[in-house]
């Protein structure tokens, strides 16, 4: 078997822009009926989840500590029109978090559907 590296180049792109400086232009990435959840744990054994449509994520956006974390990629897949994205979430580079997410992604080349689960109770490095 060869070794080929893994991509996700739409998840790839979404999380270097929510790096970034304007993490709102990720708006203009999803497709009109887009739907997300975010299960986001931070390991004192609570978790919320930001669940809905554009929305729900635009309340993500806002509550987002900018500038302080980023994404990290360990391995992804695409398959179709799916994309698997395993990372590491790094606080001023120290790892804090591992995540994964799932994305579809339309024929306009417009996320549809994202599922995220985080945590911080398990490495993946």
């Amino acid at each position: 078997m060869t070794d080929t590296p893994a991509t996700a180049p739409f998840l790839t792109a979404w999380f270097e822009i929510l790096d970034g400086d304007e993490p709102s232009r990720i708006l203009d990435l999803i497709s009109d009926d887009f739907s997300l959840s975010i299960l986001f744990s931070t390991g004192d054994g609570n978790a919320t989840d930001f669940a809905g449509d554009r929305a729900a994520l635009v309340r993500y956006l806002e509550q987002r500590e900018k500038g302080t974390r980023t994404h990290h990629l360990l391995s992804a897949a695409t398959l179709g029109q799916d994309e698997l994205f395993l990372g590491e979430v790094r606080r001023e580079g120290v790892p804090e978090a591992t995540f994964v997410a799932a994305g579809r992604v339309n024929g306009e080349g417009r996320l549809r559907r994202l599922l995220i689960g985080r945590s911080s109770e398990i490495r993946f490095t």
